[in-house]
């Protein structure tokens, strides 16, 4: 089985490098918090494809590596589109790079899907980390920078970040799946760590090259 994915698609196992390409072309941009009214309304569908959907591809791909995620969406740098980027494990050590444009998480049957209560966190929450049920499989249909159509299925962690994400293009953070004690918890628990979040992504902008 091949170790790494691209958009879906198997590649060599030597490509992509640690940090995908794109992340070497792109400029890091501020990460919005919840709260903030871009992360909590459904995003726009892309309508352009050219330099200008590309060059936010390379900024979001440089911004969540320098904030050490898995995943990324358009409305965490504050651009509401139907848009993220992801770089993540699943629960077998394959890695999955790539971005999907105007993502839809397609309907799995109750046979097709386990429920998993698993760690989940998010850059737009920082700092805090609590247990939210997914599915242990999501599909993902989209398009690519180009238009061309895409499919992505994961499994695992990796289907919590697609559907993470998802999530954050209909206007929804994990904080609104959980019970109004466990959100009061996690929100105590990003005022607590911020400061010390913040820190760690200032050094890491300095450095990632």
């Amino acid at each position: 089985m091949p170790s790494v994915f691209v958009q879906g698609r198997p590649t060599a196992a030597s490509y992509p490098p640690p940090f995908a390409p794109e992340a070497r072309r792109g400029s890091v941009r501020r990460v919005t918090e919840v709260g903030e009214e871009v992360l909590h309304r459904p995003c726009r569908d892309v309508t352009e494809f050219g330099p200008d959907l590309a060059a936010l591809i390379d900024d979001m791909f440089r911004t969540m590596y320098v904030a050490e995620g898995a995943g990324l969406a358009a409305n965490q740098v504050g651009v509401a589109l139907r848009l993220f980027v992801y770089d993540c494990l699943d629960d077998e050590g394959v890695r999955h790079v790539g971005h999907i444009v105007n993502s839809v998480l397609a309907p799995l049957g109750p046979s097709a899907r386990r429920l998993l209560d698993e760690a989940e966190g998010c850059l737009s929450v920082p700092g805090a980390v609590v247990a939210v049920p997914r599915p242990d499989r999501a599909v993902v249909r989209g398009l690519d920078r180009d238009g061309e159509p895409l499919l992505v299925e994961g499994t695992g962690h990796f289907a919590r970040c697609l559907a993470h994400e998802t999530d954050h293009v209909n206007g929804h953070l994990y904080l609104d799946r959980l019970s109004a004690r466990e959100r009061t918890a996690a929100l105590r628990q990003s005022a607590d760590r911020r400061d010390e979040v913040f820190a760690r992504r200032s050094a890491n902008a300095a450095t990632l090259d």
